[in-house]
């Protein structure tokens, strides 16, 4: 039984035992699933570029690529240059175009591969736009990009749009214009302020009920240039309520990493697709379970998932925008990659204490692919911390 020391929220020390590693399938189980699933994946920065690492980013690029062919490898869509991804958050624009390019090119030989590519106006500092146009050409450069790499659009928030917008009116004339514009069927993507605070009042309006009455009018009147919409609000009961209102053949791909479980698997009157950044943290329970779904056995897809909510919550706790520090300490421990170093530094953005209590609920969960390995970098990173034993 391998055992460490682990760090409590009281401040004290315990002896913690993992479980022996639960065994997942390395491939997809099911050849089709009856649910689009998107992983939003993560990069791996390099950690010995001779940068400064707060200021400039640098791939790891035989790392990155090769986990977004191993989501593909289990069914799962990569969802490119999210937020998940560091977008505007340490990954810049050029860099983003970059992964968006190399991601498409060495996934084309995947049968089923499924890329879809974030288009925002990050590469426009917010603080300099003035007008909406600039907005929308920001909007346009990256959208023109994208399509010139053959890759899906997914429509990400701006905080530019957010800072530059009077009314409802404005969004809808930005998105308007630009879904005019498309040569295929986008997602939208609305990220909460939990997310990105910069995002606060979306759709013109601090009122969610009144924001989503805009987001779906700007839907409607585009419905067949939208191929779903991806919510990020962490409130399952909007999700749906918004879900039963969209236009015929409008996905709803849920964003919701505390309650994804119960809405992908959905009622009577429909469910929710995923774009989750907690699937990139547990991706072979996330492809068993979809298996599980797509065969008819929902008890099973919920056995198997049900472990991972709490686990998704501590990841996704407030402050949420820290989300991406648990993930890629997920990926460090079970062999993704071999270094705990982030874009911008941003390992540091979660306490030692609340990586513990991740470690302990990926145990739970069957998270844990290889306990000798994970306890021996887990014992690493609790020595820089003081705690050793």
């Amino acid at each position: 039984m391998t055992t460490l020391t682990l760090p409590r929220a009281d401040g004290s020390l315990e002896r913690y035992a993992l479980r022996p590693a639960r065994p997942w399938p390395t491939r997809a189980r099911a050849p089709v699933f009856n649910r689009i699933a998107y992983s939003a994946a993560h990069v791996v920065a390099d950690p010995l570029a001779a940068i400064d690492p707060w200021i400039t980013p640098a791939l790891d690029w035989d790392a990155t690529i090769r986990y977004r062919r191993h989501l593909i490898s289990l069914g799962l869509g990569v969802a490119e240059s999210m937020d998940t991804a560091q977008r505007g958050m340490g990954l810049d624009w050029p860099t983003s175009l970059e992964l968006i390019e190399r991601t498409l090119a060495a996934t084309s030989d995947l049968p089923g591969a499924r890329v879809a590519s974030g288009a925002g106006t990050d590469h426009l500092d917010p603080t300099a736009a003035r007008t909406l146009d600039d907005v929308i050409a920001a909007y346009e450069a990256q959208v023109a990009a994208i399509e010139r790499a053959g890759g899906r659009i997914i429509l990400m928030a701006s905080r530019a749009l957010a800072r530059v917008a009077r009314s409802p009116d404005d969004y809808l004339a930005v998105y308007g214009r630009i879904l005019s514009q498309v040569r295929e069927p986008v997602i939208l993507h609305w990220l909460g302020d939990m997310f990105d605070p910069a995002l606060a009042g979306y759709w013109g309006h601090a009122d969610l009920d009144r924001a989503t009455d805009t987001c779906l009018e700007a839907i409607r009147a585009h419905a067949s240039k939208v191929d779903g919409i991806k919510v990020s609000l962490l409130d399952g009961a909007r999700e749906i309520a918004m879900r039963r209102r969209l236009p015929a053949g409008v996905r709803m791909y849920t964003g919701d990493d505390f309650n994804f479980a119960e809405l992908i698997a959905g009622d009577e009157q429909g469910h929710s697709d995923a774009l989750l950044g907690i699937f990139d943290a547990i991706a072979p329970a996330a492809s068993a379970a979809l298996s599980a779904l797509a065969a008819g056995d929902r008890a099973g897809f919920e056995a198997i998932l049900a472990p991972t909510v709490p686990l998704s919550r501590k990841i996704f706790e407030a402050p949420t925008r820290f989300y991406k520090t648990g993930v890629v300490f997920m990926a460090w421990l079970n062999g993704h990659q071999s270094h705990f170093t982030m874009v911008g530094g941003q390992q540091g953005a979660r306490s030692i204490v609340h990586l513990a209590e991740v470690f302990r609920l990926a145990d739970a969960a069957g998270m844990i692919a290889d306990p000798d390995r994970a306890a021996q970098r887990m014992r690493t990173l609790l020595a820089i911390h003081g705690i050793e034993g």
